[in-house]
């Protein structure tokens, strides 16, 4: 779900803590080393997600946050943000010459850039997150 972040609303908030979850508190996030990354340059996106993107030649900028039960993927636009709510039973991540975020029918593709490299720690936090996230749901080995 995409949802238009640009200016505060009350039913914005509790649309994403029922879907991904409320913030990590304080402690949590000094005890995660962060849960936020840098802002990472956005290469291509699916087409039903074009209109979200600068029309004009300027760079699309995007960065992620991480929630407890999936993550935030922040898009601004000029002076427009969008956010778009991916819970992790949803997630898919493919590392291709950078990093593609798959969820929902739709897809963002971040550059391999400086930018990029400087996230790799916290991709690795994603990746556990979404594992330990995907334990609670796995099936018994044996009975």
């Amino acid at each position: 779900m995409i949802i238009n972040t640009t200016h505060h609303n009350a039913e914005h908030k509790q649309i994403i803590a029922d879907l991904v979850g409320y913030p990590f508190s304080l402690v949590q996030k000094l005890k995660m080393k962060g849960v936020g990354s840098k802002r990472m340059i956005i290469e291509e996106v699916s087409p039903n997600m074009q209109s979200m993107m600068n029309t004009v030649s300027d760079i699309n900028y995007a960065n992620i946050e991480l929630r407890p039960k999936g993550i935030l993927v922040m898009i601004n636009q000029g002076l427009k943000n969008f956010t778009w709510i991916i819970p992790y039973y949803q997630l898919v991540i493919y590392k291709v010459n950078g990093s593609s975020l798959h969820a929902q029918g739709r897809f963002i593709h971040f550059k391999n850039s400086k930018t990029f490299k400087e996230n790799k720690k916290f991709f690795d936090k994603l990746l556990d997150e979404k594992v330990k996230y995907d334990m609670q749901f796995s099936m018994p080995a044996t009975i």
